[in-house]
């Protein structure tokens, strides 16, 4: 706590951006915009809002049919069961026998290790790497490879040109594409509303202000996206509505244009790039017998083949970018739109000259376009895995549902382990997993899920044991992200809510009982570990760069310490323009891989070794749209990350009526007789879920937009009848089918729906009504 007399400000940090909190430790505790950010989040200041806080895990819960299974009783699905509150000796004695039942009698094979989700912002209470070092040391756990939201890209981009990371951390500045691109062609827009986060956090959001300095210089904007308002600069912008799933076939077309009209860089593909021959054969109807022309594009897409052909000769005479949204790869087939991607940019040969290329992708997170000077942070050693079995991150359910079953990654085979007990920490399943009716199904085969949360969330519903975990607001941590200007002293300003603990004292209490404590512990407590990692940092900077950090005393003293900059330009993949052999990339050839040989010798007929038009399983071309003709887009939400603090009233504030706002084209919603706010049902085979109609002229017609990030909200069951999700949470619709048999990606944004009023009696809401047997405030 800061002395009375200490005018300093207090910082938290999320991952909505850096704060600065306002008489902390009082009734009138509030959190306020950190004075250096331009364009601050609104979400962050609802951490500790009353509504917020109302739903808190206050007392270790134990799921009553799991207590009574364990007597011989009858067992109650997860999800619709009541709670007992414990102790924690008695919480953390169940937690630690059963980790050594599963042990003893299936091996560490047994445990699965979850935490997907972006969990805390700070270095050191960061769920992932507590709980990920917890198992470690007891002997393994399977883990989960990639993520949801690069799960194609991810696996992709190694093999062509370089890791999602390096090329994330080296996007082309804001302030240099604003001097030099004259065509800002973006597939899926710039959506500013995903650029308010940031992996640790953020201290000055800069998307708005960088694509308005581009506008004020004037760049020509187009947006390639069936919604139009996921691009906004304040001016002017050409709108592309282009069917959904069907950019790969407009990126071919324009690469085919370029091929045929001979304004195709031969000289950089040549000396830049590998396996153009192979593609251009492909683009030319050789390999298939079907020329990819801008005629064959627009059958595909909706777009008019002049427009396609026209487009192709701007991008060729201006200096280009071209952007891609990680929501294309997202999708069945979804390595294929980033693959072409590159290529038509390795055409245009404008990769490495400032504001050309490509990006992947600006206003998916903040740091991408930033000047300020990249510095490696501190990191809580996870130690080693001594289990090798993973899974891909969205293939959990198959793993549940088919142990013993086998699946290829990157052209290798693996088998899925016979999960007994599912560990997590950091995250919500229920929101980030397809079809979550599949899920649900999937997640009664584990004998025992233990999960810490903060809040009553549908993950913390589902599990078996619950530990109140504290938040962001309740500890103290380290706030560092890349490419931001500060690093700040993260310092408690509430007390912890009922009986709640961090992460780190669970486990390190967890580690006695199992007598692995000195490994995990290393004999520190938080703050112990806190001088521990920034001195370790400290002196690494020292040693490596010419950055002097202050004592650790001093930092956390003063709260805030600026970071130096250069303001010098970053132009992606500038030094391998310039020269590619002092300078390779860190794929199989150096080069780029337009056609990439070691990904064609995997032998997958759904990832062959270039750019290609692969038919999604469900698309508006397809004959299921006869019975289900709607595209969904389930795009990440404005108003909280993901799922997090949907509860909150910032979040709350845009549903209507309580649940969550489709959008859909005027015509759609006039020939379904539907006019705003009205209760719609959205439907497929998979599911269904309630929500509120907005028709607006910035959706496709066919096509129907609904945010995730609902909680999961299940009516109860009825006989025979598909999930009903109550909320407007749109994976109760998606598929869980992966992307390819290569990256085993999720593909959410390949789901066709129908959509109708809701005649019925509304149900009622019920995601933020805690379970029976629990503490409220």
């Amino acid at each position: 706590m800061s002395d009375a007399t200490d005018k300093r400000p207090v910082y938290t940090a999320s991952h909505w951006g850096l704060y600065e909190v306002h008489e902390p430790h009082t009734e009138r505790t509030r959190i306020g915009p950190y004075a250096g950010d331009p364009d601050p989040s609104p979400i962050g200041y609802f951490q500790n809002h009353p509504t917020t806080e109302a739903l808190r895990v206050r007392k270790p819960a134990v799921r009553r049919g799991w207590l009574q299974a364990r007597e011989g009783g009858p067992a109650v699905p997860r999800g619709q069961d009541e709670y007992v509150e414990v102790e924690w000796d008695e919480a953390l004695a169940l937690v630690a026998g059963e980790l050594r039942r599963v042990r003893e009698a299936h091996g560490n094979q047994a445990i699965f290790g979850g935490s997907y989700g972006w969990a805390s912002a700070g270095r050191f209470h960061h769920a992932q790497s507590q709980i990920h070092r917890f198992l470690n040391c007891w002997g393994g756990y399977v883990r989960h490879m990639d993520s949801y939201s690069l799960g194609a890209a991810r696996s992709l981009m190694p093999y062509l040109v370089a890791p999602m990371d390096h090329l994330m951390h080296s996007h082309t500045d804001w302030e240099t594409l604003a001097q030099h691109t004259k065509i800002f062609l973006s597939f899926g827009g710039v959506p500013a509303k995903n650029a308010q986060v940031a992996v640790g956090g953020t201290a000055g959001h800069q998307v708005r202000g960088g694509l308005q300095k581009m506008q004020q210089a004037g760049v020509r904007f187009i947006n390639v996206s069936p919604t139009r308002d996921d691009l906004a600069t304040g001016g002017e912008i050409e709108w592309w509505p282009i069917r959904p799933n069907t950019d790969t076939a407009l990126l071919l077309a324009l690469a085919h244009t370029l091929r045929v009209r001979g304004l195709h860089d031969s000289a950089f593909l040549q000396s830049h790039c590998t396996g153009f021959e192979v593609f251009e054969a492909y683009l030319l109807g050789e390999t298939d017998g079907q020329p990819k022309t801008p005629a064959w594009a627009a059958a595909i897409t909706g777009l008019p083949a002049a427009d396609i052909e026209q487009l192709a000769l701007d991008l060729a005479g201006n200096r280009s970018m071209i952007n891609m949204a990680w929501a294309l790869q997202r999708a069945h087939h979804g390595e294929q739109p980033y693959w072409a991607l590159l290529s038509v940019a390795a055409m245009l040969g404008q990769i490495g000259l400032p504001g050309g290329g490509f990006a992947c992708c600006y206003g998916a997170e903040n740091m991408m376009g930033s000047r300020h000077r990249r510095i490696f942070g501190p990191t809580f050693d996870q130690k080693k895995n001594p289990v090798a079995d993973f899974i891909p991150v969205a293939r959990i359910a198959d793993m549940l549902l088919q142990p013993g079953e086998s699946f290829t990654y990157h052209g290798v085979t693996h088998r899925y382990q016979d999960i007994r007990l599912v560990y997590w920490a950091g995250g919500n399943p229920f929101h980030h997993h397809q079809d979550l009716a599949r899920l649900v199904q999937a997640w009664q085969k584990p004998e025992t899920i233990v999960v810490h949360e903060q809040y009553w969330t549908p993950a913390a519903r589902m599990a078996d044991i619950v530990l109140p975990a504290t938040t962001t607001l309740e500890r103290e941590d380290i706030f560092y992200a890349a490419r931001e200007p500060v690093i700040a002293a993260m310092k408690s300003v509430q007390p912890p809510a009922g009986q709640a603990r961090d992460d780190y004292a669970i486990f390190a209490e967890l580690s006695r009982l199992l007598g692995i404590e000195d490994g995990f512990t290393e004999g520190l407590d938080a703050r112990g570990w806190l001088e521990r990692l920034y001195g370790e940092w400290r002196a690494k900077l020292a040693e490596r760069t010419d950055v002097a950090l202050p004592p650790f005393e001093d930092f956390w003293r003063e709260g805030l310490v600026p970071l130096p900059q250069t303001g010098e330009p970053v132009v992606l993949l500038e030094e391998f323009r310039r020269d590619p052999v002092k300078h390779p990339l860190h794929t199989a050839s150096g080069r780029i891989e337009i056609f990439c040989r070691t990904i064609a010798d995997f032998g997958l007929a759904d990832c062959p070794g270039y750019a290609c038009w692969r038919e999604p399983h469900e698309w508006l071309g397809s004959p299921v749209a006869q019975r289900f003709p709607l595209h969904l887009i389930s795009d990440q939400p404005r108003n909280k990350l993901h799922s997090q603090l949907d509860h909150s009233p910032h979040s709350r504030a845009d549903k209507i009526g309580g649940r969550e706002p489709v959008y859909l084209n005027p015509s759609d919603a006039q020939a379904r007789g539907i006019v705003r706010g009205d209760l719609v049902r959205l439907f497929n085979t998979r599911g269904a879920c309630l929500a509120a109609a907005v028709p607006s002229a910035d959706i496709r017609q066919g096509v129907v937009r609904l945010s995730t990030g609902a909680w999961f909200d299940p009516a109860p069951d009825a006989a025979g009848a598909p999930v009903l999700d109550k909320h407007g949470n749109p994976n109760v619709l998606t598929a869980d089918i992966p992307s390819s048999s290569f990256s085993q990606g999720c593909s959410a944004h390949t789901c066709l729906v129908q959509l109708e009023r809701f005649t019925g009696v509304a149900p009622d809401v019920t995601a933020y009504r805690q379970p029976a047997g629990t503490t409220t405030a």
